[in-house]
């Protein structure tokens, strides 16, 4: 079980998921979001959650929100609908130091300030949208 927890303590997730992988988002919406990209692990529907009183959501958009705790802000989950799946920042977790970049999507909204020297792949928007159809 890999668990983990927000700034202030006040909301845990746990998640039987693996948490090697990381994702990074390079969409527009987690550049503001983040204030950069995000990194996270994909939970799938595997997420539990301890102190749901501190979580407010946000409808990003049609098909997921993103989640944060109301006390100290820190960011805990982006949810995406169908299927229900859970990309949880990779930060949250307390055992997360054996884990690798594994993917990057949105990189064609990649600004060109910053460059991860990890080999992953890269996919477009397009590409993503290609996913869902």
């Amino acid at each position: 079980m890999n668990q983990g927890r927000c700034l202030c303590g006040a909301v845990s997730v746990k998640t039987n998921q693996f948490i090697d992988d990381i994702n990074v988002c390079h969409c527009e919406t987690c550049q503001k979001w983040n204030g950069g990209p995000f990194l996270s692990v994909d939970c799938q529907g595997d997420l539990q959650i301890e102190g749901g009183e501190h979580i407010s959501t946000y409808s990003s958009s049609e098909w997921a929100d993103r989640a944060f705790c109301k006390k100290c802000g820190t960011h805990l989950f982006y949810h995406l609908h169908h299927p229900s799946t859970y990309y949880v920042p990779i930060a949250l977790f307390e055992n997360k130091h054996s884990s690798k970049l594994s993917r990057q999507i949105y990189v064609d909204s990649k600004p060109s300030y910053y460059n991860f020297v990890e080999k992953t792949p890269m996919l477009t928007k397009q590409d993503i949208l290609n996913l869902f159809k």
